[in-house]
């Protein structure tokens, strides 16, 4: 069975923003298909992919490497994201199907209830779900995948701190819902605004190219993992 070269390049993205591969190592064809348990044509494939979204380079004499982004690049990121998470919500206020609204009422819901628990390793998953499926509502595929580029890419460069009060975090998700919801497309691009402005601030630029203790793990056989999908909705996914 041939794997797609998505999955695989699902996979190698994971592994670049996780930190398993240091910034500026070498990533060989044979290297990844013994890694992921397949052939190396779609492993070719998946680093021309790669390199489109400015996770990988390609460099004379070393081939494909890692990309090691400078701090202005890193800093760049997260100004493009404060543009365009508001116009996301500001789309699905307009453009939400009652699919998408019943998924992000039932994230808001959860992520209330574990911010008062303090469960935040729940809530850091929540957050991507929550903030996956306000783009999939704008219903705007070119927005979608530009959003999903900007997390996995911010994910990768910086780390977040904890909100001190989570639960302020999850009541200002429950206010965008509800202008998305009243199909306010001007109130929840002003709120989001606004959390993406604090957002921001909890972010803390890596300095260190591997996460201490990680190591490449052995290659495996036949399969490709794959990270964890966004929430399913009427409208498909992306």
């Amino acid at each position: 069975m041939r794997i797609p070269a998505h999955s695989v390049c699902t996979a190698i993205r994971d592994d670049i923003v996780s930190g398993v591969f240091e910034r500026g190592s070498r990533l060989t064809e044979e290297l990844l298909a013994r890694r992921y348990g397949v052939s190396r044509v779609p492993v070719r494939e998946a680093l021309r992919t790669l390199e489109s979204e400015g996770f990988v380079v390609t460099r004379r004499h070393a081939g494909a490497c890692v990309a090691e982004p400078t701090e202005q690049e890193a800093a760049d990121l997260l100004e493009v994201r404060m543009l365009l998470e508001p116009l996301g919500a500001a789309r699905a206020a307009q453009r939400r199907t009652d699919a998408h609204l019943k998924v992000l009422r039932g994230l808001v819901r959860l992520g209330q209830e574990r911010a008062r628990r303090g469960e935040g390793e729940d809530l850091r998953s929540l957050g991507g779900w929550f903030h996956e499926t306000l783009a999939q509502a704008s219903g705007s595929p070119g927005l979608i995948a530009l959003l999903t580029q900007l997390r996995h890419k911010i994910a990768w460069m910086y780390a977040v701190e904890q909100p001190a009060r989570p639960t302020d975090s999850w009541a200002e998700h429950g206010a965008i819902v509800d202008a998305v919801a009243r199909g306010d497309a001007e109130r929840a691009r002003a709120l989001a605004t606004q959390h993406a402005e604090r957002a921001t601030a909890a972010h803390r630029l890596r300095r260190a190219d591997r996460i201490p203790g990680r190591e490449p793990a052995a290659p495996q056989s036949g399969r490709v993992r794959t990270s964890q999908h966004a929430v399913n909705t009427a409208s498909g996914r992306h």
